[in-house]
C-alpha cells in the first residue's frame, strides 16, 4: 500500500498545524456548520474514517461538521451531488481510493471527473484489507477456500460491495488469477450492508477494508482468512497475511481523504488542510484511528496530495484495464 504521508513524526504535524492555521485565516471561515458528504452508507470504512476525526476537525475548525451520507452507483451518487455544490468551502466531499482512483476508468462516461471536479486537501486516513467468511462457510483457511471453490465451481458466492470498489477489484483479481469461478452478489452503500449480509450468512465470502470488519472477527461472528499485508497487523496477530500465504500480488490497501469543489479559495483551502493536520496530531484521534484498524496520516501539502491522487488514478487504470482485457 503507498503510504504517502506515513512516517510524519507527530510534533512535525502539530508544527505545520500551527504555521497552517495562522496563514490561512480567510475573512473568519468557517462562520456555519460544513458539510461532508460521504459517497457510502454508514458503517463502511469511509462512514467509519469521517466519524473518527470528526472530533478533531471541529475542535480545529471551531464549527459543526455535518456528515451526509449518500450512498449509490458505486459512490458516484455522492461525488455529484458534492462535485455540484458551490465552491465556497462549507461542502466538502470525503473521497476514497474507489471513487477517486478507480471508478474514473470502470465508468468512462462519468459526468464527474475528480481530477477536475475537485481539490484534493489532504490525506486522511489509510486501512489493509481483509478477507472475511461466514462462520457457516465449510473452509476456514484461505488456502482451503481455494480449494473448495475449485472444487465447487460456482458454488462459492462472494459480496461486492459496489462493482468498481478497491475490495471488488481484489477479489477479482485474486480469483481470475487462480482460476476460481464464483459467483459475485453485489450490494448498494458500500461495505456495511454486505458485512451485515455475511454475518448472516446469506453469501459465504468477501474482501473488504480492516476497519468495516476487525470487531466482528474480535466478536467471533465472522471468520477471518488473510490480511493484504506484507506481515500481520497487530489488532489480529493470528490472522496470517497474504504474503505470508504466498500471495504477495495481493497485497493492497484503501485510503480516504478530504476535497474541496473546484473554484474553491486558495485560502480556504489552507484552512481545511491546516485543519487536517491538527486533527491528525491530535492523540485523542489518533489514538481512536489506530483502535479501529485505521492509520492516521495526512498529506504535508494540498499539491503532495494532488500528487498522490495523480499517481494513484495512473496506477489503477492499468488494473481495471487488465481486468477488462481478461474478462474480453
Amino acid at each position: 500500500m503507498r503510504i504517502r504521508a506515513k512516517g510524519l513524526l507527530l510534533g512535525l504535524l502539530t508544527m505545520m498545524a500551527g504555521i497552517g492555521v495562522a496563514a490561512a485565516a480567510d475573512d473568519g471561515y468557517p462562520t456555519k456548520p460544513i458539510h461532508i458528504i460521504v459517497p457510502f452508507a454508514p458503517g463502511g470504512a469511509s462512514d467509519f474514517a469521517i466519524r473518527l476525526i470528526q472530533p478533531g476537525l471541529q475542535a480545529a475548525l471551531g464549527q459543526q461538521l455535518v456528515i451526509d451520507n449518500r450512498s449509490g452507483a458505486a459512490g458516484s451518487v455522492g461525488m455529484e451531488v458534492a462535485a455540484h455544490a458551490a465552491p465556497d468551502g462549507y461542502t466538502l466531499f470525503l473521497g476514497n481510493i474507489g471513487t477517486v482512483a478507480i471508478n474514473p476508468h470502470f465508468f468512462p462516461n462519468l459526468t464527474v471527473k475528480p481530477q477536475r471536479d475537485f481539490i484534493p486537501i489532504s490525506l486522511a486516513a489509510e486501512t489493509p484489507g481483509i478477507v472475511i467468511a461466514s462462520n457457516k462457510f465449510a473452509p476456514n483457511s484461505l488456502k482451503e477456500m481455494i480449494a473448495y471453490a475449485k472444487a465447487h465451481p460456482g458454488k462459492v458466492n462472494y459480496a461486492a460491495a459496489g462493482v468498481s470498489t478497491l475490495n471488488t477489484l481484489s477479489m477479482e483479481q485474486f480469483r481470475h488469477r487462480l482460476g476460481l469461478k464464483m459467483t459475485q452478489v453485489p450490494y448498494k452503500g458500500g461495505a456495511g450492508p454486505a458485512v451485515i449480509d455475511l454475518m448472516a450468512s446469506n453469501v459465504d465470502v468477501m474482501f473488504v477494508t480492516l476497519s468495516s470488519a476487525v470487531q466482528f472477527v474480535k466478536a467471533g461472528k465472522l471468520k477471518a482468512f488473510a490480511v493484504t499485508t506484507v506481515k500481520r497487523v497487530p489488532q489480529l496477530p493470528d490472522v496470517p497475511s497474504m504474503a505470508e500465504l504466498g500471495f504477495p500480488d495481493d497485497v493492497s490497501g484503501s485510503w480516504q481523504g478530504l476535497f474541496a469543489v473546484a473554484g474553491t479559495p486558495a485560502p480556504i483551502v489552507a484552512r481545511l488542510h491546516a485543519a487536517v493536520l491538527k486533527a491528525m496530531a491530535d492523540p485523542d484521534v489518533r489514538q481512536h484511528m489506530i483502535v479501529a484498524s485505521m492509520t492516521p496520516t495526512a498529506s504535508p501539502t494540498p499539491e503532495d496530495f494532488a500528487k498522490f491522487v495523480a499517481a494513484e488514478s495512473e496506477k489503477w487504470k492499468g488494473v481495471v484495464e487488465k481486468l477488462k482485457t481478461d474478462k474480453d
